[in-house]
């Protein structure tokens, strides 16, 4: 994901020495206006978070999944029950639509909250170890998870509760410290939620802000025992060669460009609708957005068609709930890339059938909704992270045209394909290189939280979600008991001929029928 991370990828690798500013301002995108000032915390700030702490974690730890799953369930109450206040703190921040908000935030954050807190031991319980090695025959072994201790979130803007304060939730679960670091674009999101993270009982440190401008992670990657980032491959890649330095363990959400591959069979309806819900989604400041579409050449002026139709009809503005469809940009520079992409394709032959250009609007960062077509892989907005609300669409020979296409990219976030014989539209669906795929659909895979999402390629290491989306906050320990002991093992100290010639006999009957093809 493209944005206000990529201001930190000078500083990461170290934690600054100039002097910062003690505030920075933060706008409402919709408007350009300043609406809160929250501090910029320096290398010292949050070394001393860091110490509270993880002299807090262990007790949290104590409290068991039972005792931290009865916080985790009362802010999942708090959330449903302030829901119009965060709502209004996230539309004011962002620049979201009500229904942008409601939908993919407030429904996520109330979801994880019981997910984790229902789950987390079930993941995380201890597991019995079969093993037919010789030597630990009759020993029990085990595999057990612990908390790692103090965890390191660094946030990005374009959901401050889902993708932010969200990979926060399965950390506390697992009994871990979390420090989260917001961006500095939308943190007010973040800090609504520790105040309702406190009035339902968390202790004390257990879960911090810390607010500020990229210094502020790079010192936070420095303090933690993992890192969590979500934002673009280039930080991301910052990140990683900090964390090097004291073998942190890092978790990557990076960029996306995800494709979808419209085939001749498919209800073109419901590709055109999916398209443009999934692409103009949050202004198209999605990691996991529809970036490119590919459609095979029998339904392309139908689908194109269709697109269009649906898209001139799109209201964009900073209306109340059910007035409009599309919000405003959320980080300024944003703007300037999807600008440049949209001029870029033109040059290169693209046609703009809908939008392509910022509107009028009193004040603010916008983008219309905007529909290219008669697009290839010269353009930036085929082969770059656009970020923004546009929906380019080539036409495609076949699907073997398709999916070569869709897997030229170094990306591999996510995926879409539609056709209606299903078991050829997963075929399809086997060969593109993305860490999810949907099939007549789009996006949704995320909110199935039993479900991994993680990014191939230069999308990302690890994943959210599922089983290794709370493991990774924790440490694997190996276990073995050895409950019936003799004074000494058959093996042990000191050797003897006889002895060995036995182990040996004993291993070649055991190994040494294997076969010699």
């Amino acid at each position: 994901m493209a944005g206000i991370e990529e201001q930190i990828q000078d500083d990461v690798a170290a934690a600054p020495a100039a002097v910062a500013p003690k505030e920075f301002a933060v706008e409402n995108p919709a408007t350009g206006e300043v609406i809160a000032h929250c501090p910029d915390l320096g290398a010292e700030e949050i070394a001393a978070m860091a110490r509270r702490g993880r002299e807090v974690q262990p007790a949290w730890e104590a409290l068991g999944f039972e005792g931290r799953g009865r916080i985790l369930r009362r802010m999942q109450k708090w959330v449903i029950d302030h829901q119009e206040e965060v709502i209004a703190v996230i539309r004011s921040e962002t620049g979201k639509t009500y229904e942008d908000a409601l939908i993919a935030e407030i429904s996520y954050g109330a979801a994880a909250f019981g997910f984790w807190a229902t789950n987390a031991e079930n993941y995380l319980a201890d597991e019995k170890v079969k093993s037919s090695a010789v030597l630990v025959k009759g020993k029990k072994l085990m595999l057990r998870y612990k908390p790692l201790g103090l965890i390191g979130v660094i946030g990005p803007w374009n959901y401050p509760l889902t993708n932010s304060f969200g990979d926060c939730i399965p950390a506390l679960a697992a009994g871990n410290s979390v420090i989260l670091k917001p961006s500095e674009i939308t943190p007010l999101t973040s800090l609504k939620l520790a105040e309702g993270l406190k009035e339902c009982g968390i202790p004390d440190g257990v879960f911090q802000v810390a607010t500020g401008l990229g210094a502020t992670g790079a010192a936070l990657v420095n303090q933690v025992d993992m890192i969590m980032f979500t934002g673009s491959t280039k930080t991301g890649k910052q990140v990683m060669k900090a964390a090097a330095d004291t073998l942190t363990a890092v978790s990557l959400e990076l960029g996306g460009k995800d494709p979808l591959i419209v085939l001749a069979d498919a209800d073109v309806d419901r590709a055109a609708n999916t398209a443009l819900y999934y692409g103009m989604f949050n202004g198209g400041q999605t990691c996991i957005s529809i970036e490119r579409v590919y459609v095979e050449a029998p339904v392309y002026d139908e689908f194109v068609s269709k697109v269009t139709e649906k898209a001139k009809a799109l209201r964009q503005g900073a209306g109340a709930s059910g007035q409009v469809d599309v919000g405003s940009m959320t980080f300024p520079p944003q703007v300037d890339i999807v600008e440049k992409h949209v001029e870029d394709a033109k040059a290169k032959g693209a046609r703009v059938v809908v939008g392509g250009s910022r509107g009028e609007h009193a004040g603010g960062y916008w983008y219309e909704p905007t529909v290219l077509v008669d697009v290839d892989h010269t353009m930036l907005a085929m082969t770059e992270e656009t970020f923004g609300p546009t929906l380019p669409i080539m036409k495609v020979r076949d699907e073997e045209e398709a999916i070569r296409l869709a897997n030229d990219s170094p990306y591999g976030l996510g995926a879409s394909v539609f056709g209606k014989d299903i078991k050829h539209a997963e075929s399809v669906a086997r060969r593109v290189d993305s860490g999810a795929v949907c099939i007549n659909d789009a996006l949704v895979n995320y909110t199935a939280l039993e479900l991994p999402m993680g990014g191939a390629k230069a999308s990302g290491l690890g994943s959210r979600h599922g089983a290794g989306g709370i493991r990774k906050y924790c440490q694997q320990q190996a276990m073995l008991v050895t409950r019936f002991a003799t004074k000494k093992d058959p093996h042990m100290y000191p050797y003897n001929a006889k002895m060995t010639g036995r182990l040996s006999k004993f291993f070649k009957f055991l190994y040494g029928r294997g076969s010699r093809d």
